[in-house]
């Protein structure tokens, strides 16, 4: 299968760089898969997984919000967070989840709102990616 540069960088490390042979990860609109050759195009990443295929073997972590750049022989996802599985702090993705919840029972600024709801998400991915509810 023809292959692509892949590189997910976020502010703190450089989370992949190698060759691989599909990407698949969240947009604000949909999931997103990525082949070697793809037509160029810039896209948001949004909260969700990210399945990376190289060697013909499937990784997968959990990406923040950010962007993706998309040329036919390499694609760079720079996102606020990537975190593989393992790398997960279940006791603090818990407590996130219940403070970001218990926030959104109160009245809100749309600001304050907004945050809250992006909290929840992110924390409610991290749970999901690493199999608990």
């Amino acid at each position: 299968m023809p292959t692509f540069f892949l590189e997910v960088l976020t502010p703190e490390r450089k989370f992949y760089s190698a060759e691989a042979e599909e990407v698949i990860f969240r947009t604000v609109d949909g999931e997103m898969g990525v082949l070697a050759k793809h037509a160029p195009t810039v896209v948001a990443v949004d909260i969700g997984p990210i399945k990376i295929k190289a060697d013909g073997k499937w990784i997968v972590a959990l990406v923040t919000e950010g962007f993706a750049e998309i040329m036919p022989d390499r694609v760079v996802i720079l996102t606020d967070t990537a975190e593989y599985p393992e790398e997960i702090d279940l006791n603090r993705a818990k407590a996130a989840k219940a403070r970001a919840e218990e926030k959104l029972q109160k009245h809100l600024s749309q600001m304050e709102y907004a945050r809250s709801k992006a909290a929840l998400a992110r924390a409610m991915a991290r749970l999901k990616i690493t199999n608990q509810k």
